[in-house]
């Protein structure tokens, strides 16, 4: 055992990951030097991913509450109900820097992680999505990395039995010291069936539930809140080990005993593993909490508390217990396979207290290990606006019929069928859409409804511009659920950045949350859970700014769900919204004239929500064949896509005296526009309705033939804009 009486030094504070006014903080609190394991509490406790530190101040100005909303930030996950005494729990999370040490585990942990918040809370999980970062293609390590990420979300997410529905893969060199692994779940529950982390009662048992503990994941949270340089190779241990069997027996065991009446609390073990659950569920009850690690299950020999108390160990659970209901909780989880430890109880002392070997180890005021970490008020620079880009400024391309097909066949535009093959989309027999559209579609079983799902952000407008970038995220994600014929319900936020202490990174931090903060209220999209990942940074090099956005939203009909692919031939196409041929930070100028330069476009909010409430409308009447909103790539590569996605081509007529030179037309990546289909009888009606509710609709063209013809500049067949579409990523994959 290590002894509780090692010297403090200044280096082993440094080596905790905390500041020297951080650990004067602690000697003003308990009055005396820390223990070691006292010391590692503090730390884990303290840090960023735990903490929020830096981000707290900004955190607390988001909309968060709605008439839906039941449960919001503070606990697992969040909770919106979806009527019928249904709900839905959702979060997303990160696991950046394990994955980046060890793909495959890291992104397996991280997918783990991320489905224990959803059942903690009593949900069944019905879905999962990710959204993936990676460095530029010809980087040395990108493939290595996005190799084993992807292994590792399919190989947890399908073991464990969960669909993956949707998501995002991008690349760029910005990422290609530090990867971004985001994970979101969702699960159903009844509403009068969700469980709390807030333990209640005093002399109450605390339950150790799932697999043992081991020595893998000590300091993980830590790692988390510190950037990389070039020993983080070294970093390799703190990297969790994942078992997704022995998570799909903690589900069933944790649901089974949720119904038994036994559970006052509980909470998932994950980040500061058993530190930091205890000390959140006896705080959050006014409570004090002792525990015995003595009698915490462990698969090595000669553990120490330290390492007891840091490891991040996975499938595991904390519950605060009634104990009348103990001998029957027990035989539940033996029943499984899994271990059941009483290993503490609760107090009203307000002091968290560890003995191991009858030593007590940590003796600490319990609300100050939460409520009285720093706070921080970090100085932020907000970043200059760039310049707008005129269309003037901007060359049409030499070989349309090239142009679009260099895009469609880019890192980040081309098929994403290598990496969604290796996921289960159907398993549980829910599934109505599968990745590759605006969102995924789940039926909610028993009944007609269903729920949507979608990921989105385009990180280099965050970074051309954070307030306008987070704006956008917002947006995309609202007219992505639109987009299907889901009404937005709500998010959760996924917020990757760099280091918090340099002003500039603050800066892009403050503007994309007052973005975000804008635009959820303007779009009733309030956002109930989400995760804070900052120091995303290798040798002073930050990724780029990334509030990755996960969106849900309700059908009621899951019936009347549309997908991307034309219908049939001779439907009409239509174009909602104004084009004003936006191609600052475009895809077009980024992959085919090397220009990474402008403003982004800008996102008029009341413009989205009339054009998105007038489109979603038509989907739920029926009215509306196919429907997809546009994005990266403008109007030529939406075309492409919904071509691609039915095998039917289209005829394109060029715009009507427009003011737009034909190139932006195409390319631009104008906001709160759709592309639309419909029978010409109906297009007719759709059209007179639209200019009545002053939304902007064109006819512009006709689905039918096996070709994408646009004016009489594009001429491609959609066998060839497959098989330019289907290359680059097993291309890429395959390269030695």
């Amino acid at each position: 055992m290590i002894p509780n009486d090692i010297k403090i030094t200044p280096e082993l504070v440094r080596d905790h990951g905390l500041k020297p006014d951080e650990y004067q903080r602690i000697l003003d609190l308990i009055g005396r030097e820390p223990t070691l394991t006292e010391l590692g509490i503090f730390s884990a406790m303290w840090n960023e991913h735990c903490s929020y530190k830096s981000s707290k101040k900004w955190l607390k100005t988001l909309p968060t509450t709605g008439p839906r909303v039941l449960v919001g930030p503070g606990e697992n996950a969040g909770v919106v109900d979806i009527g019928d005494g249904d709900v839905v729990v959702f979060k997303m999370e990160s696991h950046n820097h394990p994955s980046y040490i060890e793909p495959y585990q890291g992104a397996a942990t991280g997918v783990g992680g991320i489905l224990r918040d959803v059942f903690t809370m009593g949900a069944r999980p019905i879905a999962a999505m990710n959204a993936l970062r990676f460095g530029a293609p010809d980087h040395p390590r990108t493939r290595h990395i996005v190799n084993g990420v992807v292994a590792g979300v399919g190989g947890y997410g399908n073991s464990f039995g969960v669909p993956t529905v949707g998501g995002e893969v991008n690349f760029h060199p910005r990422y290609n010291g530090n990867c971004l692994v985001n994970a979101f779940a969702a699960g159903l529950a009844k509403a009068d069936g969700i469980f709390l982390s807030k333990a209640e009662g005093i002399g109450m048992p605390v339950v150790y539930l799932g697999s043992k503990t081991g020595r893998d994941g000590i300091h993980g949270a830590s790692m988390a809140s510190a950037e990389f340089d070039d020993n983080s190779e070294e970093k390799r241990p703190t990297v969790q080990v994942g078992d997704p069997f022995s998570e799909k027996l903690l589900l069933e065991a944790c649901l089974e005993l949720m119904q038994t009446g036994a559970v006052i609390a509980i909470q998932d073990m994950g980040a500061a593993g058993l530190t930091c659950s205890a000390v959140e569920m006896g705080a959050k009850g006014d409570l004090g909490l002792e525990l015995d690690l003595d009698k915490v299950p462990c698969r090595e020999p000669g553990m120490t508390a330290y390492e007891m108390m840091l490891s991040e160990s996975q499938e595991r659970m904390l519950m605060v217990l009634h104990p009348e209901k103990e001998a029957e909780a027990e035989a539940v989880f033996r029943k499984w396979g899994l271990d059941f430890a009483v290993v503490g109880r609760t107090t009203d002392t307000l002091r968290f207290v560890v003995r191991h070997q009858g030593e007590v180890m940590a003796d600490l005021p319990i609300k100050d290990l939460g409520d009285q970490a720093p706070e921080y008020d970090r100085p932020w620079i907000a970043p200059a606006k760039p310049a707008v880009i005129a269309v003037a400024e901007t060359e049409a391309p030499t070989d349309w019929n090239e142009a679009l097909l260099s895009l469609i066949g880019s890192p980040d535009l081309s098929s994403r069928r290598w990496v969604v093959e290796q996921y289960d989309h159907f398993i549980q027999g829910n599934t109505i859409q599968h990745p590759g559209g605006d969102a995924g579609v789940v039926r909610v079983e028993g009944s007609n409804k269903g729920l949507a799902f979608t990921c989105d952000v385009t990180p280099r407008y965050v970074e051309a511009d954070p307030f306008e970038g987070g704006k956008q995220a917002i947006a995309e994600a609202w007219r992505n659920l639109t987009a299907v014929g889901a009404t937005p319900l709500a998010v959760t936020d996924n917020l990757n950045f760099g280091n918090p202490e340099k002003p500039e990174i603050m800066g892009q931090f403050v503007g994309a949350i007052q973005g975000l903060g804008e635009a959820c209220r303007a779009l009733d999209f309030p956002i109930v859970s989400g995760n804070v990942s900052l120091y995303n940074e290798t040798n002073g090099q930050a990724i780029l700014p990334t509030p990755a956005i996960g969106g849900v939203g309700l059908l009621a009909d899951v019936s009347r769900s549309v997908g991307i692919g034309f219908r049939q031939d001779g439907d009409a196409i239509i174009l909602v919204g104004d084009t004003a041929g936006w191609l600052g930070q475009s895809i077009y100028l980024r992959e085919l004239f090397g220009r990474e330069d402008g403003a982004p476009p800008p996102v008029d909010l009341a413009v989205e929500k009339r054009n998105g409430d007038f489109v979603r409308k038509l989907i739920e009447d029926g009215r509306v064949g196919a429907v997809h909103d546009l994005s990266d790539g403008g109007l030529a590569v939406g075309l492409a896509e919904m071509a691609m996605a039915s095998g039917r081509g289209c005829r394109i007529a060029a715009p009507e005296r427009s003011a737009v030179p034909l190139h932006a037309f195409l390319f631009g990546e104008d906001q709160a526009r759709y592309v639309m289909t419909a029978s010409a009888g109906e297009a007719a009606h759709i059209l007179v309705q639209a200019a009545m509710g002053g939304v902007p609709a064109t006819m512009i063209g006709t689905v039918g033939g096996n070709e994408l013809t646009i004016a009489d500049r594009i001429a491609i067949s959609v066998d060839l804009l497959v098989k330019r579409h289907e290359d680059w990523f097993p291309r890429f994959m395959a390269a030695a």
